[in-house]
């Protein structure tokens, strides 16, 4: 077996925003959630200002200890979210919001897919408002990359998403609402469609089937579309035959068998 890459500071195209200046500032929205903390501890530790938004108070010191500037905010709150994004002045937001349960426990799951619904589309719509309002000039936001509709496999981006399906489908038109606020925004926009995470905080410590994703890759993968790619859909899994991740790993550079080290986690 291969050596797993572990994290390292990466090369100086990664260290520069879009124009080929120094980086400046970057506003994570869901900083305090299994991936978001990740990807804000990687941010920081390559220069970036980070702003983090989190809906909990007791996640504010966890931001701070990261080196993250944290912002309580709901963003439901359409007036204060815009107020949260304008004082914050990212040249970046990386939208990583959701709202799910702790390790997605399954008695919980049913009334979660509405809610991460509803935080997909109108969360979303909220977001991408005060983003344009703030002058964003790029969003990279989380979608995923199990609700393709049945077909050959492996699924490339340009497969269709299964929207009528009794149990996926809402969760479907949800991320295809999303995935569409973000690629018509007047910013450079990244959609990550994401495997089905496995690892720590995640509730599932093995691969799951049908395009699994450690969850230190999804954050790497984040990292690494801030500042590099066109606007587009991007798959972002294992190659177990599910999903093509090509587009990601020529694009972006990403290698899927990323790890933190455990002193990073």
């Amino acid at each position: 077996m291969a050596d797993v890459p572990i994290r390292q500071r990466d090369d100086a195209s990664v260290h520069q925003t879009l124009s080929g200046t120094p980086k400046t500032r970057i506003l994570v929205a869901g900083a305090g959630g299994v991936i978001g903390r990740r990807l804000c501890r990687m941010l920081v530790d390559d220069g970036w200002s980070v702003a983090g938004t989190t809906r909990s108070t007791d996640k504010a010191s966890m931001l701070l200890d990261l080196g993250v500037e944290p912002v309580i905010v709901d963003v439901f709150d359409a007036p204060s979210l815009l107020g949260v994004v304008r004082k914050a002045q990212p040249d970046i937001v990386i939208h990583q919001l959701t709202d799910l349960p702790p390790a997605l426990a399954p008695e919980k799951m049913a009334e979660a897919r509405i809610r991460n619904a509803r935080i997909r589309e109108i969360g979303t719509r909220n977001l991408v408002a005060a983003a344009v309002a703030a002058g964003v000039k790029r969003m990279v936001a989380q979608s995923i990359a199990f609700a393709y509709a049945p077909g050959p496999k492996p699924y490339c981006e340009d497969a269709p998403l299964n929207l009528d399906d009794p149990d996926i489908g809402l969760s479907a038109r949800a991320v295809a609402s999303l995935e569409r606020q973000v690629l018509t925004a007047p910013f450079e926009g990244i959609v990550l469609r994401y495997g089905k995470l496995y690892g720590p905080g995640t509730g599932f410590d093995r691969p799951p089937g049908d395009g699994p994703l450690h969850v230190d890759a999804a954050a790497d993968a984040a990292r690494r579309a801030a500042t590099r790619g066109e606007s587009g859909v991007y798959n972002i899994a294992e190659a177990d035959g599910t999903v093509s991740s090509d587009k990601a790993v020529d694009t972006f550079d990403w290698n899927p068998d990323f790890r933190l080290g455990e002193a990073e986690r």
